[in-house]
């Protein structure tokens, strides 16, 4: 599995597991919640700030977002 992918999937379950939509960190984020849901997918990818952001909001570690468990 990609690397994209692999940290969609992680982005999603942190997500889940703190109860928050999608439209409510995508506003966070001052996205759309379709341009949030691409990270998601792994469509797109994170940028270094977002995935500071997303980790702090999150509470996970960029090892866990990635996968280096």
């Amino acid at each position: 599995m990609e690397i994209a992918k692999i940290v969609g999937e992680n982005l999603k379950n942190a997500r889940r597991a703190k109860g928050i939509t999608q439209a409510q960190i995508a506003k966070e984020l001052h996205k759309y919640q379709s341009d949030y849901s691409e990270y998601e997918t792994g469509k797109v990818q994170l940028d270094y700030e977002k995935i500071v952001f997303l980790c702090k909001r999150f509470d996970i570690t960029p090892n866990e977002l990635f996968g280096f468990l």
